[in-house]
């Protein structure tokens, strides 16, 4: 054979293994929700390469038949038509066949196989949707080989127990990694990034994480008189109130609107809270559910406010539709005093009542330890510390410095917290003016 025959044949041999080559990877890796949004846009195409993702065997099949024959063929044509060329010019036979090899698996390294694949992974979508129906042609075409090779591959599967189905379950990690590529490429704003983030975290939050704590809800005694009540609503200008028996709050037996009440006051009427055009009857929900179940509740019952019991049926706190649309729009519905406040770089001001959700967020740490034992900033320093907290108590971790600055009693109204190095687990409780560090093991 010529060396230009034999030339022109590799030179076509490789046209072809490129082509073959550049159709796996690109079949194999084209996004399935690419695919389905040009489905759905009417390219049939995309549905084929998706199908043909489910099943790949007879693809994979076809795919290496065609590369080994091919890489075959053309090592029987170059050691046969280029090496007595090289014969000639190096004069030892050996070296030629050597040479002659080299020369035309690097070729084919180049443009059969790298290049190509780089190009598919590029333009996965694009060469998937026009090679699948080739592809498709080329499995119809070798079917006998298709069912002894792929037959024999999930024999072999079966015999060990391997599962060869591809997993296409899409998981809140997955559409995490897609929001912050799509933020990285700046085709997610900042702002789309957070509130996404927010919806998803409220499947996670529990509502003890937003509600008003029980020690701050302010109720109405239903033996209260009237000027105690307008008084009441002045000092804490909310929008509902629970009504209860006995000054106890385990004894609710609804809730009046500010509004309403006010409005009688003013008209001069009568007002009794146990009147049925005044109260409400209140919204009970367990201390267990999600946000995303809370903001459920709220959608099925119309309600907006809630009141939340413990499994002992102890009432631990209140929560209002604003509360639960805060976590997810942020600072556009909160007007109160940020619980979180940045002084500078390196330090914060955090409220003792704040989520430690909030916290993680704010400092960018990976996670609280044992977070699951408490759900405040409170919580954290008494569960690191074991004991209850006092002024200067100190706990370092991950490199940040926690420490309590205010307290009211056994509560800790603000921390102060200052980012240190990092890789530091201790905690240091500091009654005296010299503290002595205590170290914590996980």
């Amino acid at each position: 054979m010529s060396l230009s025959l034999a030339s022109l044949l590799i030179i076509l041999l490789i046209a072809l293994s490129a082509i073959v080559s550049s159709s796996e990877l690109a079949l194999a890796s084209a996004r399935k929700i690419k695919l389905q949004i040009l489905a759905k846009e009417g390219d049939i195409r995309a549905l084929e390469v998706m199908k043909m993702q489910e099943h790949p065997g007879s693809f994979i099949t076809v795919v290496q038949v065609a590369l080994n024959a091919i890489a075959i063929l053309a090592g029987v044509i170059g050691e046969a038509s280029i090496s007595p060329y090289l014969l000639g010019v190096v004069g030892h036979e050996t070296l030629a066949s050597v040479l002659s090899f080299m020369v035309v698996t690097s070729v084919f390294v180049l443009f059969a196989d790298l290049m190509p694949k780089r190009l598919a992974m590029s333009n996965a979508e694009a060469i998937a949707l026009k090679m699948v129906r080739p592809m498709l042609v080329l499995i119809f075409v070798l079917k006998p080989l298709i069912w002894v090779f792929d037959g024999t591959a999930n024999t072999v599967f079966k015999l060990f127990g391997i599962s060869t189905v591809r997993q296409e379950e899409m998981t809140s990690e997955d559409i995490y990694a897609v929001m912050d590529a799509g933020a990285e490429a700046g085709v997610v704003g900042h702002q789309e990034h957070h509130l996404i983030e927010n919806i998803f975290e409220m499947q996670e939050r529990t509502v003890t994480s937003v509600m008003t704590a029980r020690e701050y809800i302010e109720y109405i005694d239903v033996d209260d008189d009237k000027q105690s009540i307008i008084n009441l609503m002045i000092r804490a200008p909310h929008h509902k109130f629970l009504v209860c028996r006995e000054d106890d709050l385990e004894q609710i037996i609804g809730y009046v609107e500010s509004r309403h009440y006010l409005a009688q006051v003013l008209q001069q009427q009568e007002v009794n809270l146990l009147d049925d055009s005044m109260i409400r009857s209140a919204l009970f929900i367990p201390d267990t559910l999600s946000l995303f179940e809370v903001l459920e509740t709220f959608k099925s019952t119309g309600s907006d406010f809630a009141v939340i019991v413990n499994e002992y049926a102890l009432v631990v706190g209140v929560i209002t539709l604003k509360d639960v649309m805060s976590i997810v729009m942020g600072e556009l519905v909160t007007t109160e005093e940020a619980p979180i406040v940045q002084r500078s770089d390196d330090s914060w001001l955090i409220d003792g009542m704040t989520p430690i959700e909030d916290v993680v967020r704010a400092l960018n740490l990976p996670a609280l330890p044992n977070s699951e034992n408490y759900e405040t900033m409170s919580g954290f320093m008494m569960y690191m510390l074991r004991k209850i907290p006092k002024k200067t108590d100190t706990v370092e971790y991950d490199g940040f410095k926690f420490e309590i600055l205010d307290t009211e009693g056994v509560k800790i109204n603000q921390l102060l917290v200052i980012k240190q190095n990092a890789g530091i687990l201790s905690t240091e409780v500091s009654p005296k003016p010299r503290p002595e560090t205590v170290p914590l093991h996980d």
